[in-house]
């Protein structure tokens, strides 16, 4: 799966939709360590992180009028994201939930870290019989291939990144949605998101080109 992984990426670049972000972004942990985020209210955590990621890379996170909160119900668990940034490699997203829920991670083919701004994740790796539990200023790291049951408590907060072929994890994110809820509202504007993540970043790459 890293074969592909690596090959799927060089595609991404080759066409601009990987902007390089990764350098920055891939270490979601470092960016809350420096901004003090983890263990603050999440929402002032948050607002400090995006104004820290638009100085950082201007013209690739989202702008305020379509940011959004929208639910997800995948693996048997229920939480919300907030999409910051998209294209067809990369994401960072703020995602959490306000109660208690757990179920199936989802096996992908993408890395995916979190970083942990309040509450607890509780993590049972494939192959073992113990789990982890994680707090604010972890981050944990989900490999591509990787499944895991997860668990988060009411309350849980976290900044997540993801670097891979992007669209493929769209199906585990989407699958409950489709055949179980039947919410197309949530369907509706999940695709909405991901697409106007994905036009900020061709006009992203097209500004370079001078056009």
């Amino acid at each position: 799966s890293h074969c592909h992984l690596a090959w799927v990426l060089r595609i991404g670049q080759h066409l601009g939709w990987a902007v390089g972000l990764e350098q920055s972004l891939a270490s979601c942990q470092e960016l809350t360590a420096t901004l003090g985020a983890a263990g603050l209210d999440h929402e002032l955590a948050f607002s400090k992180i995006i104004v820290e990621l638009r100085k950082k890379h201007p013209g690739h996170i989202l702008p305020d009028e379509d940011l959004q909160w929208v639910f997800v119900n995948a693996g048997g668990w229920m939480g919300s994201m907030c999409l910051l940034h998209a294209s067809l490699t990369e994401y960072v997203l703020l995602f959490g939930t306000a109660v208690d829920t757990g179920g199936h991670s989802g096996r992908y083919w993408a890395d995916i870290s979190d970083t942990v701004i309040s509450g607890t994740f509780r993590q049972w790796k494939e192959g073992t019989t113990r789990s982890e539990i994680y707090y604010p200023g972890d981050t944990i790291v989900h490999q591509a291939g990787e499944a895991t049951s997860v668990q988060w408590s009411a309350g849980t907060w976290m900044v997540e990144y993801g670097r891979g072929f992007i669209p493929s994890t769209l199906a585990f994110a989407l699958a409950d949605t489709l055949f179980s809820t039947q919410d197309f509202v949530t369907l509706f504007y999940t695709l909405r998101i991901y697409a106007k993540g994905l036009l900020l970043e061709a006009s992203a790459f097209f500004s370079t080109l001078g056009c």
